[in-house]
C-alpha cells in the first residue's frame, strides 16, 4: 500500500470526525510496532497539505525492558523531521518484578497513559493520536461484547477531562492488512515488543477469533464495523 492510500483514510476520519484544528500541537504515541510507525508516515505526510495548520512530535514512553532498541525509531523521526522524545520509567519492574501482577496489562497500560499524557502535556501538544486502526475498532467492541455484556468501543474523538488533551484516533478506517501492507513495501523500522505478556492477553484471544470469524464468513469484519458506525454508540454519530 501507498502512503498516498494511507493519507487518504487518516484524511478522511479526520474530516468526518473533525479530529484536527488550526494550530493543533498533534503528539503521536509510538510504542515501536507498526500501526504507531504508519500513523507517523501519515500524519506527516498529511501536514504537508492539509488546509488546517498543526504540528507533530512523536512520543515513545519506555517501560524499562532492558532489551528494548529505539535506534531505528530515532533514525527514522531524524530523517523525516519530527520532533522525538523517549520518555524513561520504571514502569515494568514495577508492574512485573515489585507487584507481580496476574494480569498486568491493565496496570501497564494506565500507568503508560499517565505517563504518555503527562509527556504531551510538558510538551505543549493539545491533543494525542492513537493508532487504533479497524480491526481494533471491531476487536474492542468483541471483548466488550463477549466479556462486559455490552455493545461499546472507543470513540474517534475522545476528550479527557483530567488533563484536558484530546485523543484522536485517525487510522480507524484502515484495516490492519493494510497497515501490514503499508510497513512491508515502505520497510518501516518495525520494534518487536519486549513485553513478556505479548500474545497472551484476552485482546490476542479476540484478534483471534475475529480473524477465524472472518476466514469462515467473508466480510463479517466489514459488516461488524457498519453495526458500529450504525449503532448509536457514543462518538460515532
Amino acid at each position: 500500500m501507498r502512503l498516498q492510500q494511507v493519507m487518504s483514510y487518516v484524511r478522511r476520519a479526520a474530516d468526518d470526525f473533525n479530529m484536527i484544528e488550526e494550530n493543533d500541537n498533534i503528539a503521536i504515541g509510538i510504542s515501536g510496532g507498526k500501526d504507531s510507525l504508519t500513523l507517523l508516515y501519515a500524519l506527516n505526510g498529511l501536514k504537508c497539505f492539509y488546509p488546517k495548520k498543526f504540528d507533530i512530535h512523536a512520543v515513545t514512553v519506555d517501560l524499562g525492558f532492558q532489551n528494548l532498541d529505539l535506534s531505528g525509531i530515532e533514525t527514522l523521526c531524524k530523517d523525516l523531521g519530527v520532533k522525538y522524545s523517549i520518555i524513561k520509567t520504571d514502569i515494568a519492574d514495577i508492574v512485573f518484578d515489585q507487584r507481580k501482577e496476574s494480569n498486568p496489562c491493565s496496570l501497564c497500560a494506565k500507568m503508560r497513559k499517565g505517563a504518555l499524557n503527562d509527556a504531551v502535556k510538558a510538551a505543549g501538544c493539545n491533543k494525542v493520536a492513537y493508532a487504533h486502526h479497524k480491526d481494533d475498532v471491531v476487536e474492542t467492541m468483541l471483548l466488550s461484547l463477549v466479556f462486559e455484556g455490552r455493545f461499546h468501543t472507543f470513540s474517534p474523538v475522545t476528550f479527557l477531562d483530567r488533563t484536558c488533551l484530546t485523543v484522536i484516533r485517525p487510522l480507524i478506517y484502515m484495516s490492519e492488512a493494510d497497515v501490514i501492507g503499508f510497513v512491508n513495501k515502505h520497510h518501516v523500522p518495525v520494534v518487536k515488543s519486549p513485553c513478556p505478556a505479548d500474545g497472551y492477553t484476552k485482546r490476542e484471544y479476540v484478534h483471534d477469533l475475529l480473524q477465524q470469524l472472518n476466514k469462515e464468513n467473508p466480510g463479517v469484519k466489514e459488516r461488524m464495523f457498519t453495526a458500529i458506525q450504525t449503532g448509536n454508540i457514543k462518538g460515532w454519530t
